[in-house]
């Protein structure tokens, strides 16, 4: 630890939060108060430069790239490499704009001398697209450099040393495998499609054009992983700096970090996903194996089901910060437990620091009232939902019914929403490749009749027993069961009607369906998946409404691998006959 002479020792901070105890904070560890935060803040780049908070926002980067490069190539026509290299450039702006200070001038420089069929305008028009981007990026990296100043000026001086310095770096290996496998897999693509070219224009252009995005989907992933494992071990090389932060769990997983005084939490820093790292005692304890860890088991995912199931962001809790935070940095964080008994816990980052600048601010509130808007009309059926049932129970045991209606079992299947949407689903993956020609005709057809026979079958016939242990819900290789006492979830969210079970070895299971609830509210419609989400928690609520029988083997639901299979030789049937 070293800390700036002169400097005045900090106080230990009085929070109405969990605070860590002294043992977990370094000695000379400051708070980092709101007026330098206020001073990091204004460090940002201006607001029309691109600042992702959200994993979505590089999904949706990645989604306009796409559709970018489809529209260059095939109403355009431009050539892919040229297509789909002019659309990458919104992706890396994003998610990895050290890429883009060298890249965009070189495309420029490409679309000027080649001319890859484009016109005079069209290649002024890129080249002024690549200029703004080359500045945004420029401009972001610019801004790193004044966070990082006014981090350490926050910090004083103080370091330490990180708690799992001498442990193994894990970071970035998922990425970089995942990269290599999309660069193989789009040069591969290249390399097929310039031997055997599609014989339609149209597909000439789009196939490579989709090659090298997921090409250059790979190479971003791989410096992504490069980037986050070099910097995470640049973080364990040395003594890193140390703030006193407050930090909550944020409503979409990913940890929100606030001034050390923002005890209301009005305003957060930045977001940052981590990863809980298990200590040494447990980590031995995974080499013995034994029931002590199918137990540390349970309880984890009994914890993770608890914060899935929170509504909202979790409790602000005291944290120390090490590393200095920018956009794009590793840091590692001991924040203190939730129970007031618990042990600090030790999280590193899973991914950049993402700050939060005003304009990211205004947009999660606007999507929070959109999404309390949404919550509150899907509550109101769910009520209705449960009203209706409740009223039937009521209406069975006045007319003396439903002690024989309880004997047997009770049964709900895919219903006419179910199959349409299957059916729709059918007809335009048949869309996507049904005008191709030669060999990419059979290579499409038959991936997509893969994942039709995988998917199609639980759309067209999922089927839910109840008995008196539990409930069977069938699928391709058979009925599996789920004892009531072993439920943790039962509801219909939005447009999906879920079940799960609270051992680990229990895969969930979901069905989906569209459903608008403005049209249900108005004709008093109420949702088949919110009827039967209703039925089933009346069940599971109260043991005495359950059927009193078991299931027997015909009754718990057939395989629907036969249905595959026929679903399968359909395909491939037309597949070979239509042309």
């Amino acid at each position: 630890m070293s800390t700036t002479p002169g400097r005045p020792s900090p106080s230990p901070l009085t929070l109405p939060v969990p605070a860590l105890p002294a043992a977990s904070v370094p000695d000379g560890c400051l708070a980092w108060s709101g007026e330098h935060a206020r001073r990091w803040l204004d460090a940002l780049p201006p607001r029309w430069v691109p600042l992702p908070s959200r994993t979505r926002h590089l999904l949706t980067a990645l989604s306009t790239a796409v559709a970018v490069a489809g529209l260059l190539a095939l109403l355009a026509g431009w050539h892919p490499w040229a297509a789909a290299l002019l659309a990458l450039h919104g992706l890396w702006l994003c998610a990895r704009p050290e890429i883009v200070p060298v890249s965009a001038p070189a495309l420029a420089v490409l679309l000027a001398v080649l001319r890859p069929g484009t016109t005079w305008p069209e290649t002024a028009v890129a080249g002024a697209a690549l200029a703004a981007v080359w500045a945004a990026a420029v401009l972001r990296l610019v801004a790193r450099r004044r966070q990082r100043e006014r981090a350490r000026d926050a910090a004083g001086g103080a370091t330490a040393p990180l708690p799992d310095a001498g442990r193994p770096l894990f970071r970035g290996r998922f990425l970089l495998v995942c990269g290599g496998v999309l660069l193989a897999l789009g040069l591969g693509a290249l390399a097929v499609t310039s031997a055997h070219p599609p014989d339609e224009a149209e597909a000439a252009r789009a196939i490579p054009a989709l090659a090298w995005l997921v090409a250059g989907q790979g190479l971003t992933t791989l410096v992504s992983g490069l980037l986050g494992r070099r910097r995470a071990g640049a973080l364990r090389a040395a003594p890193a700096p140390v703030l006193r932060v407050l930090v909550r769990d944020g409503a979409d997983g990913d940890t929100e970090v606030f001034a050390a005084d923002d005890t209301a939490a009005l305003r957060p820093l930045f977001r940052v996903a981590v990863t809980e790292i298990r200590g040494a005692d447990a980590a031995e304890g995974d080499d013995e194996g034994g029931e002590d860890d199918e137990t540390d088991d349970e309880e984890e995912l009994e914890e993770f089901l608890a914060r899935m199931d929170r509504e909202g962001a979790g409790p602000l809790r005291e944290a120390v910060l090490y590393g200095l935070p920018w956009d794009g940095a590793e840091v590692l964080l001991v924040t203190a437990a939730e129970e007031a008994d618990g042990q600090p816990l030790l999280e590193e980052s899973s991914g950049p620091v993402r700050p939060l600048s005003e304009a990211s601010l205004r947009r999660v509130g606007a999507g929070e009232k959109r999404r309390a808007g949404r919550q509150a009309a899907y509550a109101e059926l769910r009520r209705a939902a449960v009203e209706a049932v409740a009223r039937e129970a009521n209406a069975e045991a006045e007319t003396g019914t439903d002690g024989a209606g309880r004997a047997g079992v009770r049964r709900w299947r895919a219903g006419l929403l179910d199959r349409l949407c299957a059916l729709l689903l059918l007809l335009w993956g048949s869309s996507l490749f049904w005008g191709e020609a030669g060999g990419w005709h059979y290579v499409l057809g038959i991936v997509a009749g893969f994942i039709e026979a995988l998917w199609l079958p639980h759309w067209f016939a999922w089927r839910i027993t109840a008995d008196r242990e539990g409930l069977w819900l069938n699928g391709l290789r058979g009925p599996r069961q789920l004892l009531w006492e072993d439920i943790s979830v039962v509801e219909c969210e939005g447009t999906e009607l879920k079940l799960d079970s609270r051992r680990a070895s229990f895969t969930g299971w979901s069905a989906h369906t569209p459903r608008w609830p403005w049209l249900e509210r108005r004709f008093g419609l109420l949702h088949p998946y919110e009827r039967t989400a209703g039925e089933i928690t009346a069940l599971w609520r109260d043991p005495a409404l359950r059927p009193s029988v078991s299931a027997g083997r015909g009754e718990r639901g057939r395989p629907l691998w036969p249905l595959a299979l026929v679903l399968g030789v359909a395909w491939t049937a037309a597949l070979v006959f239509l042309p």
